[in-house]
């Protein structure tokens, strides 16, 4: 195998398919990436979860493939200087690689060691826009489980309901949901539970262009094509939370707030909790204004965030790290919070009629010491 190719998408290849390598195993070539130099260059790593393979053009003068220590490869062509990147491999394994005056030689693996990504069936995809996957990711990601005790939970949940996408994740104190209109379906309705570490790398390799991902839907694994590159990773299965049960549909109580304005007043209260000293922030709405007060052994921060409505008084806890995670991926600039008891769900969505966001935060039981 030998070919050239510029430094810089080679690298971009390598470090986009380097997050799918295994990072130590007992089979080696899952610590490398496997290279291949056919039609084309492609670089793929496979952690038998998670597989990346990334394409890119190339001056290909011999063809052939090998399995290269992804680390290694990657600290080398980094190191490299900007100019065209030659890549060889001789009937051993020995590989060539050089740029300019540097010249290094490794020991690659055999090809034929590696494994090969799973085939999905590419009939059955979905069809929507790079940057509105990436923002349907990146503002439900946070609230995926780490619990592995429900492995369904560590994962997203995708629904395909006519044109619309709907996205779920739950951990149990918290919900997010994200909802956006499709270009095309090759499919009806269907539903999927992905990993969340697969989506984070989704939201990575995905940029903010108007360009369609293709979502492919098999039986086991699903495949997200971006660009130049390809990202399978296998479903998880299980029963998920039926999340349409768990969201309160009326509610006693609704306030609009400046999403900012209320991430600060959470913020500034929150300076004096830590994993040392926690303690949940009580929040009063009363009316046109919400008054937050935290009570720590470091002593107590109260302040105060106009709203429009009114709670009657209403007082219910939160942990902070949760209304902020809430509040930051909330893709508005104004929200409005329902909410009906102390002990009840918060719900937080959009104060047009637009429903493409849902948050739900479970609140915490407050004891008469506190604030």
């Amino acid at each position: 195998m030998k070919f050239s190719c510029e430094k810089s998408f080679l690298m971009s290849a390598v470090n986009t398919s380097s997050r799918a390598a295994a990072s130590k195993s007992a089979v080696p070539a899952l610590e490398g990436l496997l290279i291949e130099a056919y039609d084309m260059v492609t670089v793929t790593g496979y952690d038998l979860k998670t597989g990346i393979r990334s394409s890119l053009s190339a001056d290909i003068e011999q063809q052939g493939s090998i399995v290269i220590n992804a680390r290694l490869l990657g600290d080398i062509i980094r190191k490299m200087p900007e100019d065209v990147i030659t890549i060889s491999v001789n009937e051993g394994y020995m590989t060539t690689i050089s740029c300019g005056m540097s010249v290094f030689s490794i020991m690659g693996m055999n090809a034929a060691d590696y494994p090969e990504l799973p085939n999905v069936d590419s009939l059955n995809s979905i069809f929507i826009k790079e940057k509105d996957i990436k923002a349907m990711i990146a503002e439900t990601n946070f609230a995926v489980s780490n619990n592995e005790a429900r492995p369904i939970h560590t994962g997203a949940l995708f629904e395909l309901n006519s044109d619309i996408l709907t996205v779920v994740a739950v951990d149990g104190y918290r919900l997010a949901l994200r909802r956006e209109r499709i270009s095309k379906s090759e499919v009806g309705e269907i539903s999927f539970v992905v990993p969340g570490s697969a989506l984070a790398e989704v939201e990575r390799i995905s940029s903010d262009s108007d360009n369609d991902v293709k979502i492919s839907v098999g039986a086991k694994h699903i495949m997200f094509t971006i660009d130049q590159n390809v990202l399978v990773s296998r479903r998880l299965e299980g029963e998920f939370l039926n999340y349409k049960n768990s969201i309160p549909q009326t509610s006693k109580y609704s306030v609009e707030v400046n999403k900012k304005a209320l991430m600060d007043a959470v913020e500034r209260v929150s300076l004096i909790i830590s994993d040392r000293f926690k303690s949940p922030v009580r929040c009063c709405f009363k009316e046109n204004e919400l008054t937050l007060t935290t009570n720590t052994t470091l002593g107590t921060a109260y302040d105060v965030c106009p709203v429009s409505g009114d709670g009657e008084g209403l007082e219910i806890g939160f942990n902070n790290r949760y209304m902020l995670d809430a509040l930051k991926a909330a893709p508005a600039d104004n929200v409005r919070i329902q909410l009906s008891t102390g002990i009840a769900p918060c719900v937080i969505v959009p104060t047009d009629a637009n429903k493409n966001f849902l948050y739900m935060i479970l609140p915490v039981r407050l004891r008469s010491n506190e604030g």
